[in-house]
């Protein structure tokens, strides 16, 4: 469970979002939404020359869609 500072701080980033235009906030977090996404292409590109690797970001693909469906087995 989290801690109380941090349900205080959504509370109060609700109220900025509540209380100021979409233009004030979106700027602040435009920057962090971009950085998020780098990190995920970053990190799917390590893992994708792990060995197996690849597999793993299928399956992580796949989980995305809907509930999870095994490999057919050969």
């Amino acid at each position: 469970m989290r801690d109380k500072t941090h349900t205080q701080q959504i509370e109060r980033w609700a109220r900025f979002v509540r209380d100021n235009p979409r233009k004030v906030w979106k700027g602040e977090q435009g920057p962090l939404i971009d950085s998020q996404i780098s990190m995920a292409n970053r990190f799917y590109s390590r893992l994708e020359k792990v060995l197996g690797g690849k597999e793993k970001i299928r399956r992580l693909r796949r989980l995305g869609k809907g509930p999870h469906v095994p490999p057919a087995s050969t």
